[in-house]
């Protein structure tokens, strides 16, 4: 008998497509599950996933029950449900996925089309998140966000936009503006908006939304936080959010980047405060925002050789690792492995990889989307670096073992840090 993971894997086949018809009406057969919840709704390009993380434990900190709905997953699919500090359980997915595709099956049966696998996972975890009865729920967009499945949330507490770049152009737009009116869709009717976007463009269009819809929008760009210390540990900084000192936090995620995202995440904690729909003691705040960490997101995993896992998936990913490289091991050129996928922006990821070393390992992620590794390295070649071929992440791993540099980075496509994570930690 097929397990959770692999039925839900079977609606694979249907792809990624945007729109809420199909989500709606999978919801209507469940009971809209999502009605019972608090939602914080989040999207952006990057760092979507750090401002959740950090939202989640500060929440938990100060003793909220509290879940958390992310995308990918670094190394088991469990990750992506995650409530009161714990992921959901082999039985918790089981009997959520046996209620899900129950209902799925009927829709079908009736002509309906098939909801798709991200939809499919979205219903699973939103029935997870009602039957725990949570306090809170941070749910993390997948893709844009106006017809992304997670936009069914119609009264969140605080929308969240992270950051407005290129990514996804095939479906969200060839402009910034064009990508930020799709994830401008889950700005609601008079909810609280907190943006963190540098291009103006992008930002006015988000603005406009926000108008239209009788929001206050908090520009958390505005927030010029001190940084104390840069470090592979982590930061410290200061920064002052609406009225509130906030002096000397301390975050284990470390890049200047993760600093902005620390800010954006204290910037909308700020707000419900505020607006008294939570209570928050200054320990436990700072509790949560050390605790914080995303697995692949400038991780690094000490032995020899030390390896730095990073999934830098588009420029602005990759250019943050440039700079998080330059802050905190200036001088340090590695031995990179990197895989990409094939509808990424290839050329413009490459261009800003090669400030990071001249040898390179290239290598495919474990996705029918890859780029191969041939293709990867005649980019790469032509370039002027160095490059081997390594189509499989054990291959990739082998021979940077064999090449003898302390330090190997890994970056871009999260499925290639997945994997190369799972190997490096079971030996």
């Amino acid at each position: 008998m097929k397990n959770a993971v692999d039925r839900i894997e079977e609606f694979s086949r249907f792809g990624s497509i945007l729109g809420l018809e199909r989500m709606n009406e999978l919801l209507d057969r469940l009971g809209r599950p999502q009605e019972s919840l608090k939602i914080i709704h989040v999207a952006g390009t990057n760092g979507k996933g750090s401002v959740c993380r950090f939202l989640y434990e500060v929440l938990q900190a100060n003793g909220y029950r509290t879940g958390l709905y992310t995308s990918p997953f670094i190394e088991f699919f469990n990750e992506r449900i995650e409530a009161e500090g714990r992921y959901i359980s082999d039985e918790d997915l089981e009997k959520h996925t046996d209620e899900v595709l129950e209902c799925v099956a009927g829709m079908v049966a009736e002509g309906h089309e098939s909801p798709t696998e991200f939809e499919v996972i979205t219903a699973i975890a939103l029935q997870f998140f009602k039957e725990r009865a949570l306090d809170f729920v941070v749910l993390e967009t997948g893709l844009g966000g106006r017809g992304d499945s997670t936009n069914v949330a119609e009264h969140p507490l605080i929308d969240i936009i992270t950051s407005i770049s290129y990514d996804h152009m095939d479906r969200l737009g060839d402009t910034l503006e064009k990508i930020a009116w799709e994830k401008a869709g889950i700005i609601k009717e008079g909810t609280p908006v907190v943006i963190n976007v540098d291009d103006h463009g992008a930002a006015a269009v988000l603005a406009r939304e926000a108008y239209k819809k009788g929001c206050v929008l908090h520009d958390a760009s505005r927030i010029r936080p001190e940084v104390a210390e840069l470090s592979r540990n982590g930061s410290r900084f200061s920064a002052v959010i609406g009225e509130t000192q906030y002096a000397d936090v301390e975050i284990s995620m470390a890049g200047e980047h993760q600093v902005d995202n620390a800010v954006t995440a204290l910037a909308a904690i700020e707000i419900l405060r505020k607006n008294s729909i939570i209570n928050m003691k200054r320990p436990q705040l700072y509790e949560g925002m050390k605790k914080a960490f995303q697995k692949g997101r400038f991780e690094i995993i000490e032995g020899d050789p030390e390896y730095i896992l990073d999934g830098a998936h588009n420029r602005e990913g990759m250019e943050s690792l440039v700079k998080a490289m330059d802050d905190i091991m200036p001088g340090k050129k590695p031995l990179v492995i990197i895989g990409i996928l094939a509808d990424k922006a290839v050329d413009e990821i490459l261009d800003m990889a090669s400030y990071l070393s001249d040898d390179f390992i290239a290598s495919e992620p474990d996705s029918p989307r890859k780029l191969s590794a041939q293709i990867l390295c005649s980019k790469l070649k032509e370039r002027g670096k160095n490059c081997l071929e390594a189509g499989s992440p054990a291959d990739a791993i082998t021979a940077a073992e064999k090449a003898g540099y302390d330090t190997v980075v890994c970056t871009g496509s999260l499925y290639l840090i997945g994997a190369v994570r799972r190997i490096i930690k079971n030996g």
